[in-house]
């Protein structure tokens, strides 16, 4: 009898002991398993956020930036065009010095010159600017006989600038009747100014000798600012 319970226990022992295997591996399973899930959901749970701050973040961190940058370029561009337009004024500015006198900003008068079969034409610069010359005048004188061209002498020429107001001039040379006669007379003399295609008409008095126009009548004209 006694061995025969021993052997029951034994028995009772093992299925026992199989039990709790049974068991232990159903209840390792379902831990196994409900931590599988959870660590699958918690990543993509966990996961998701992150991600959604951090796309938030940087999008609201490049927005800025960007932002600051097209300001910054836009001030910049505003500034260029500034700087354009004042060197655009700065360059309307340097027009107004002055160029070539012009005929219709000359005032024009006649005096005696130095000394017999001289005459001064003077020319005032009439304008609110300076002005310039730089060359020989034309001139004609017209009389009842026609029209004679004065030529050019050989003196040097200068350039000549005028202020507002001021005035020079050039000399005419003809030579004096001292014929006794009539000799030719001219009523008129027509004035060019250097570099202008305008003339003025001033009204003159000179008397030369006739000639035989061999040697032509000997009329010449200086350069504008010559012998002052």
């Amino acid at each position: 009898m006694p061995g025969k319970n021993m052997k029951k226990m034994s028995a009772l022992a093992l299925v026992a002991v199989a039990a709790s295997f049974s068991l232990t591996a159903c209840g390792g399973g379902d831990s196994s398993g409900s931590a599988a899930g959870a660590a699958s959901s918690a990543p993509a749970g966990g996961g998701g956020t992150p991600l959604g701050a951090a796309s938030d973040g940087s999008g609201s961190a490049s927005t800025p930036p960007s932002g600051s940058g097209d300001s910054a370029s836009g001030s910049n561009a505003a500034a260029g065009s500034g700087k354009d337009t004042g060197s655009g004024t700065g360059g309307g500015a340097g027009s107004s010095s002055g160029g070539a006198c012009k005929t219709a900003n000359l005032a024009f008068s006649a005096s005696g010159g130095m000394a017999e079969g001289e005459l001064l034409v003077n020319l005032k610069n009439t304008s609110s600017t300076a002005c310039s010359m730089h060359g020989f005048p034309g001139v004609d004188l017209k009389g009842v006989y026609g029209t004679e061209h004065a030529t050019r002498s050989a003196m040097n020429v200068p350039t000549v600038k005028l202020a507002a107001g001021q005035e020079t001039h050039f000399t005419l040379h003809y030579p004096p009747n001292h014929t006794g006669g009539s000799g030719v007379t001219f009523t008129k003399m027509i004035v060019t100014p250097p570099n202008e295609t305008h003339s003025h008409t001033l009204n003159a008095g000179i008397s030369i000798p006739v000639t035989d126009k061999s040697g032509g009548p000997g009329i010449t004209v200086d350069p504008v600012g010559a012998g002052k």
